[in-house]
């Protein structure tokens, strides 16, 4: 993956709540907003929930209890077609199409569609018959860590490599499994652990509140950002709530972005804008009062002043003692042909 500019996912999951309109929609929102990908969930529920499956606290306090996870998945399936029409619209507005597979019939609906990148989503950490399937795509594979360790997160990588995926088509994102994550939990300092411990390019999934996170992510290093994307937080649904609206995500986009040019290139140098600034705000050594030919300069007849167009201030130190060899009035930078 070529990352000379930060690669922003837009993550409508399930957010178009099982209609294709909306999930259209969510393409044409996430495009205008700059993201560089917008990415959806590919399941079949029945082969990843079992019926006695709890629902998460949060996914309760966003849709009620009444229905269970299975159920409540279940109206938020994309069929095959659903799923094509949704290629063909990305296609259409330029954006890139990903998807999060939970199941083998999914993993080989996305490979019929040609994606150029598989999301793994944090519950499949240590999944490892799923991620032997995934390895053996020889797709790019972004793999979300939440609520994983250094240790699993290592394991993972090591089984991808051991079924013949290189290193550099693996980028492995921080993440906290919790809707939305508080920020005394973010953890974004895990960003360069895992880049330093791992030698893997790293991105993060950013599920707390707003963009500040994301934002500080790059500046850390991060190389992917995903966030949750929604038309609308009052929605009824699981992700909503959790999710930033349209603005919000052309914010994060233009955030990123600048972020980027901030970051530079490393080197300590005066950048091309202030260069024009350095006579005007640095110092020269300049007379301190009245000085006659032949006065020696000393502590009291010379200071430091602006402009910078003199004599250094470096060289304070070498000009006491020499004789002036012309007259100054008060304020005149010192001229003297050895430090010409």
């Amino acid at each position: 993956m070529d990352f000379n500019k930060t690669f922003i996912i837009a993550e409508a999951g399930v957010n178009h709540n099982g209609d294709i309109k909306l999930a259209k929609k969510l393409v044409v929102e996430a495009k205008k907003a700059g993201a560089s990908a917008i990415k959806f969930q590919t399941f079949i529920s029945e082969k990843n929930i079992s019926k006695f499956a709890k629902k998460a606290k949060y996914r309760i306090d966003s849709t009620g209890n009444k229905k269970s996870q299975l159920e409540m998945c279940q109206a938020l399936e994309l069929n095959k077609d659903e799923h094509f029409q949704i290629l063909a619209e990305c296609k259409k507005h330029k954006i890139e199409f990903i998807s999060t597979p939970f199941d083998k019939e999914s993993i080989e609906l996305l490979i019929s569609m040609k994606v150029k990148k598989i999301k793994v989503a944090s519950s499949e950490l240590n999944n490892y018959p799923f991620l032997k399937l995934i390895a053996k795509t020889k797709k790019e594979i972004i793999l979300s860590t939440g609520m994983g360790t250094l240790k699993e997160i290592k394991n993972a990588i090591n089984l991808l490599r051991i079924h013949k995926l290189p290193k550099n088509m693996i980028t492995i994102l921080h993440c906290n499994t919790e809707y939305p994550t508080p920020f005394e939990d973010a953890n974004l300092k895990a960003i360069i652990t895992i880049k330093n411990n791992l030698n893997i390019n790293v991105g993060y999934s950013d599920h707390t509140l707003g963009i500040e996170a994301s934002l500080a992510a790059v500046a850390l290093g991060a190389k992917i950002i995903e966030k949750h994307f929604t038309l609308d937080r009052k929605l009824l649904g699981p992700d909503h709530k959790a999710s930033i609206e349209p603005l919000e995500l052309k914010n994060l986009v233009n955030g990123i972005r600048n972020i980027e040019k901030a970051l530079g290139n490393g080197i300590k140098t005066p950048s091309k804008s202030e260069k024009k600034n350095i006579l005007i705000a640095r110092k020269s050594i300049v007379a301190n009062c009245t000085i006659k030919k032949g006065v020696f300069f000393d502590h009291n007849n010379i200071t430091i002043k602006r402009p910078g167009s003199g004599i250094s201030p470096i060289f304070y130190d070498k000009v006491l003692g020499l004789k002036s060899d012309r007259d100054y009035i008060e304020d005149e930078l010192i001229i003297l042909k050895k430090f010409s």
